[in-house]
């Protein structure tokens, strides 16, 4: 059961504070200890090491710039003002992963057509259950969980690790000035585009609502003719209910909850019902975020994570398969160290490899094993084969 995760912003933690994702969390965090990052972005829960532990096979690797109107402080250097300013950005951001993949091929590859996914996938194909996934199984129970250093005395070689895939996600698409410009993008490896993060000049967005605009319908046909994903994540529910009405090509929400699980939450950043009726209609697949304040009403940084538990982010998965009938349109899109990090994410977790605890709580609750691994990860997998171009 690997794990396909929907939604890091790499990119911008590599820019904006120097994270280097192929430290281990712990490394990161005593290298950030005491200093500013770790209330401006949080404490860090990713780490190649953890992406290895947690079996991370695929990350959904973001280009994310901020408008200017929403900088939260001077240490903010990932701030546009205007399209020059968001291209140049987002340019930067394209080139720090093919840096660390030229840097760390071990570590990673650039995921850009259907191929590439093949070869990370068939690369994670030998790796062991883990305890999570055994105790889901009933294979053994907690009491018999191998003792490490034992297992490190043993004589086997240490495990190489296997390369973690990144598919380019750009969120917010200020960077694009005008449709033409999706053919160098596309080039460039981005196969995922979000019109929102905030408003833009395409569409509404979180905090800022409206529909889609002339410019957002000529972005969009754009995106069709060259095989864009479209992630309708932070659009406006007017505007999100529009693309589905017309957009052609796939669709996700890569990193969204379910607003009627959050009463009293005056947002539009949530996912509608009639926007979730309208994803599966077209065959999405959801990300849900295990965030504390998009998981309980009323929760806020600096309130006790003890307060907030996994079963929640499995509520958000149960409703969504409820109004699917089946599990073949939720999955996981972390958002991890995107602005947070582990001071507002349930108490049962230090690191993403913490993300496996879901494999028999979602058994518990009587989610066959293949549900499981469809959310965990074959859901996003499925819709990359199908929607990935073959040649480049």
């Amino acid at each position: 059961m690997i794990i396909i995760d929907g939604h890091q912003d790499l990119a911008w933690n590599m820019l904006t504070f120097g994270r280097d994702y192929t430290r281990s969390v712990a490394e990161t965090r005593r290298l950030e200890a005491g200093l500013p990052v770790e209330s401006q972005a949080g404490v860090s829960l990713l780490g190649w090491p953890e992406f290895q532990l947690g079996q991370v096979a695929v990350i959904f690797a973001t280009l994310f710039v901020t408008p200017e109107r929403w900088r939260t402080g001077a240490w903010d250097n990932q701030v546009y003002s205007d399209y020059n300013q968001a291209a140049r950005l987002y340019n930067a951001q394209r080139d720090s992963y093919q840096r660390l993949v030229d840097e760390n091929p071990d570590h990673f590859q650039l995921i850009q057509r259907r191929a590439d996914l093949h070869a990370v996938l068939a690369d994670w194909q030998d790796v062991l259950p883990d305890r999570y996934e055994m105790l889901a199984r009933g294979t053994f129970l907690e009491e018999q969980v191998p003792d490490e250093q034992a297992a490190k005395e043993t004589d086997r070689p240490e495990d190489p690790g296997r390369k973690v895939g990144l598919v380019l996600l750009m969120e917010g698409a200020e960077g694009v000035g005008e449709p033409g410009e999706l053919e160098e993008w596309w080039a460039k490896g981005v196969r995922i585009i979000g019109p929102a993060w905030a408003g833009t000049r395409f569409c509404g967005g979180t905090r800022e609502p409206g529909p889609l605009t002339k410019d957002g319908y000529a972005l969009l046909d754009g995106m069709a003719a060259l095989g864009f994903i479209l992630d309708v994540s932070h659009m406006d529910e007017m505007a999100a209910l529009q693309a589905l009405d017309t957009y052609p090509g796939a669709i996700i929400a890569s990193h969204a909850n379910v607003q009627s699980l959050l009463k009293g939450l005056d947002s539009n950043r949530h996912l509608s019902e009639r926007v979730i009726h309208g994803l599966i209609e077209r065959q999405a697949v959801i990300g849900v975020i295990p965030l504390n304040q998009f998981l309980q009403a009323g929760w806020k940084s600096g309130d006790r994570r003890v307060l907030v538990s996994l079963d929640r982010l499995i509520a958000h998965v149960d409703s969504i398969c409820q109004i699917a009938g089946d599990a073949q349109h939720v999955a996981l899109g972390s958002d991890f160290d995107g602005g947070f990090g582990l001071q507002n994410v349930p108490a049962e977790i230090d690191s993403i490899a913490d993300l496996r605890k879901l494999i028999p709580m979602l058994a518990e609750r009587g989610y066959a094993e293949d549900d499981i691994a469809a959310i965990l990860g074959q859901n996003w997998a499925r819709l990359l084969q199908l929607y990935l171009p073959e040649h480049i």
